[in-house]
């Protein structure tokens, strides 16, 4: 089962990279509107991925594995989420990806990512109160699924207004490179798989991993978050330890490994200095995680296998995640 996790991330590995969408510069592109790749993927991946997993979970395959809408922490979770992806420039799993490329930035992103999961683990008694209401696991299935006429109708429905936003998206950008539509549908058939009662019975996710790695590394280990994240948190190390294979492996294939700290984007906008990007990154990395935290999740474990699920609370979190993230772009990254 080791091998096969660690198989899951190379998979998951590459099929972002044949987009490009673990890159800073896609990232942070998306975050000043410059490049819509990220939103056009995750859109169809949300649209063709609602369609298999819920199909598979109505044929008896696979269950649902729908978040709370803890209402605070998906909220104010998302916005913190957003900005920390803007400012760092990669999301919890790609992270890992770009480690392997070469991307020295993301290495201290995966520094600050695990002081922040470190840290919320300590503040979290703190942090609590605001997190709530819990409104409980909301999904269209819960809602409807009394009703599979309706609901199996508004699943196909739904899944095609993502697909044709994608599309939408891609006529405004004028772009004729399509990788982002073959990496979308990938990423919902590997979601698809991961869901799978048979295979792993669990959703795709990445930044429970940073507060599980960071509360072992330093004895953080008695209390009762890290209890629950245990077992999710050792599924992501193998599964982001695969994901960093599949970065040095291909890049090394296409002859694009290369050790860099200062991306294109971020010369563009905020200069050369290394200094600078290191702080900066370790500070996106730490709200990056801690937001992620606060929600129950990130882009891939929310966002996407959320979205997937059409939970209530994966779609909010998704509005929250790119206001903060686009807001951020247009006051972090001004030209001078």
């Amino acid at each position: 089962m080791t091998l096969f996790i660690i198989l899951l991330g190379f998979l998951f590995g590459a099929i972002l990279q044949s987009a490009r969408l673990n890159r800073y510069n896609v990232i942070s592109g998306m975050a000043t509107l410059e490049n819509l790749t990220v939103a056009k993927a995750i859109a169809v991946a949300i649209g063709v991925g609602a369609i298999l997993i819920n199909v598979e979970i109505g044929l008896g395959f696979a269950s649902y594995h729908v978040k709370p809408f803890i209402l605070g922490g998906i909220m104010l979770g998302g916005l913190i989420f957003g900005t920390g992806m803007a400012i760092l420039g990669y999301c919890p799993g790609t992270m890992a990806i770009s480690l392997g490329e070469g991307s020295l930035d993301a290495l201290w992103g995966i520094i600050g990512g695990l002081l922040g999961g470190l840290i919320y683990t300590i503040l979290l008694p703190s942090v609590q109160p605001i997190l709530g209401p819990d409104l409980g696991s909301i999904s269209l299935n819960s809602l409807l699924g009394s009703n599979p006429t309706v609901f199996y109708l508004l699943v196909f429905v739904i899944g095609a207004v993502f697909i044709a936003t994608a599309f939408i998206l891609n006529k405004i950008e004028r772009k004729k490179d399509m990788t982002w539509l073959y990496a979308g549908i990938a990423l919902a058939i590997l979601n698809a798989v991961v869901f799978l009662s048979a295979v792993t019975d669990r959703v795709i996710g990445a930044s429970t991993m940073f507060p599980y790695l960071a509360d072992w590394l330093t004895g953080t280990t008695d209390n009762d978050y890290f209890t629950k994240i245990q077992k999710p948190g050792q599924w992501e190390v193998l599964f982001l330890g695969g994901a960093f294979v599949s970065g040095i492996i291909i890049s090394l294939f296409r002859k694009e490994f290369k050790l860099r700290l200062i991306h294109d984007n971020w010369k563009k906008y905020k200069g050369t200095s290394s200094l600078k990007r290191i702080i900066w990154a370790i500070f996106g990395g730490f709200i990056l995680i801690f937001g992620a935290r606060m929600a129950g999740g990130c882009t891939s474990g929310h966002v996407i296998s959320g979205g997937m699920q059409l939970a209530v609370s994966s779609l909010v979190f998704a509005l929250f995640v790119f206001a903060g993230l686009l807001i951020t772009g247009r006051l972090f990254y001004r030209k001078k």
